[in-house]
């Protein structure tokens, strides 16, 4: 049976791509996810940050401008391991949210984990052949049954949690963000005494890579990278290679990055950028001479975060150079929603007496920092609002592809197709000619995978208009058809993440004004209730507990 699969695999894969590809073997796939990256942070989304190793990634490969994650980090996890909406599959909201949202508990989809409803990425490539590695935050799932040795991943070595210190846990500290989990094989492991998240991440997967060559089987390596999630913590001679960039200030930072992407042809000369949002959070020019010393620190911090990151991320392109693999490699770079503006510290995970906050510890071990809402929004430039949100600036996330040299096109491709996180599974099963599994799994019910394979956009053989979706967390939701977004997105108020008020929709043509700046939904009520029609039928096929109704 397994044989008769793969021969129809092989089948499907020679219709989509050339034969000097099937000559090379199935094609090897490196996804490599950054954590809270806003779209502007790389240099090659108009950022400042030096990041050479993603910046020629792009060069040989195309940039995406429209693709879109979740709001926050595990349901996006949950759709790329599923290829399915995350309401679906057990991740309509995180599981740090369900103690707080009695409306949710016990709902179908809402178990704050991947459910058995899911199908597993990995362990479809797996049983197509594939050697299936992974380093980094699995945050879907923390009992035995639920970490990714059960999902099909033949090494795996995990953080369990949504967030951790970069630094070796503190032993001791009460902060929540020292008291986590990590696990190889799904066995609890201590980390070593010179742990740094992504070093320590990178090295084992490379190491996963080189015990697994001699087996002569294609591979998946799923790096899911912790950096640049907070809490802010960066290597010193990273720290200090940023030191007085950000002396400037929020708008001056946030004007360059949108003069770049301009210049970059990422967005165009006429491009309306969103307004800073009307939140409880000071301007630069609000502040004290002192308080903008210590924000140009935590940016400084945040900057080399993303360099060190970066720095990573060509040990793991150098791997693959050095073994031969690069070649018949397809990579692809994302971030796993947009920047992150909320204070994790201020009631997730509170200081103790073992934390050092102070200016000259920014940065280092024990201090418990983030970079604040400002920041945020200077990272999801030149989107309106941040993580957490359905607006651009939360769900557009900065992606890179590069495909395997045999499937061609040209280097340095700017791609403003549209796909979603979601996507990214069929894309992967296409290409490695493993058919698409249906609504079961060895005789057990499953959810259809609800993604598309991007395989033919990528490869520059159709445009990628947008196909319809849909899409809700904490009470905020948007529907996108073509160009047009229906959105209920608001900036970050205080009150808690859960569906507690109703929506308040607004109306953008993307095509026009993908700030988010100008709302026509007055100007353009039969658009507005179409696109509604199309949430309510959103609503029922997902499975959504909505707001109060009134809207």
């Amino acid at each position: 049976m397994k044989r008769l699969k793969r021969s129809v695999g092989a089948a499907v894969l020679a219709c989509v791509l050339p034969s000097t590809v099937l000559a090379a073997g199935q094609p090897n796939i490196l996804l490599i996810l950054a954590d809270d990256l806003g779209f502007s942070d790389i240099a090659s989304f108009g950022g400042e940050i030096e990041t050479p190793s993603l910046d020629r990634l792009a060069g040989e490969g195309a940039r995406l401008t429209s693709f879109y994650a979740a709001p926050t980090c595990s349901p996006t996890r949950a759709m790329l391991m599923s290829g399915t909406d995350n309401h679906l599959v057990g991740l309509g909201t995180m599981a740090e949210v369900l103690p707080f949202a009695k409306a949710l508990q016990g709902r179908p989809g809402y178990e704050g984990h991947l459910n058995q409803r899911a199908h597993s990425l990995a362990q479809l490539l797996k049983d197509g052949g594939y050697a299936t590695y992974m380093a980094g935050k699995w945050h879907l799932g923390k009992a035995d049954e639920q970490g990714p040795h059960a999902w099909g991943f033949d090494r795996s070595v995990t953080l369990l949690e949504g967030g951790a210190s970069h630094f070796k846990p503190l032993a001791g500290s009460k902060v929540r963000v020292e008291n986590v989990s990590y696990r190889e094989n799904g066995r609890p492991i201590e980390v070593p005494d010179d742990f740094f998240s992504s070093d320590f991440y990178t090295d084992k997967l490379i190491g996963y890579l080189e015990e697994g060559r001699a087996s002569g089987k294609p591979f998946f390596a799923y790096a899911a990278y912790t950096a640049p999630h907070w809490p802010l913590h960066a290597p010193a001679a990273y720290i200090d290679k940023y030191k007085g960039r950000y002396d400037g200030g929020y708008g001056a930072i946030r004007q360059e990055r949108i003069e770049r992407l301009k210049r970059l042809g990422l967005i165009d000369a006429q491009f309306a950028a969103a307004l800073p949002a009307p939140v409880p959070s000071p301007q630069w020019q609000q502040l004290s001479v002192e308080e903008q010393q210590i924000q140009a620190r935590k940016m400084e911090v945040y900057a080399a975060m993303v360099d060190h990151l970066d720095m990573n991320i060509g040990r793991l392109v150098d791997y693959l150079k050095k073994t031969g693999a690069y070649d018949n490699t397809l990579i692809v770079f994302m971030s796993d929603n947009g920047a992150a503006g909320e204070d994790h510290a201020k009631g997730y995970s509170p200081d103790d007496g073992m934390t050092d906050n102070s200016r000259a510890n920014i940065g280092r071990q024990g201090s418990n920092i983030n970079y604040g809402y400002r920041w945020a929004e200077v990272s999801a430039a030149p989107f309106s609002l941040v993580k957490g949100t359905t607006a651009e600036g939360g769900i557009a996330v900065p992606t890179i592809v590069r495909l395997p040299t045999a499937m061609g096109g040209e280097g340095g491709r700017i791609l403003r197709g549209f796909g979603r996180v979601d996507d990214l599974a069929p894309t992967f099963l296409e290409l490695a000619g493993i058919p698409l599994p249906g609504d079961s799994y060895r005789g057990h019910p499953k959810q259809p995978m609800t993604g598309r394979s991007l395989l033919s956009l990528l490869a520059g053989k159709e445009p990628g208009t947008a196909r319809p979706v849909a899409g809700e967390l904490f009470g905020q939701a948007y529907v996108r058809d073509g160009d047009w977004k229906l959105v209920a997105a608001r900036a970050p108020d205080g009150s808690p993440p859960l569906p507690d008020r109703p929506y308040q929709w607004r109306l953008y043509n993307l095509a026009e004004d993908r700030g988010e700046t100008t709302d026509l939904s007055a100007r353009h009520p039969e658009r507005v209730e179409a696109l509604k029609a199309q949430w309510r039928g959103y609503v029922e096929w997902a499975g959504v507990v909505e707001p109060p109704p009134g809207f």
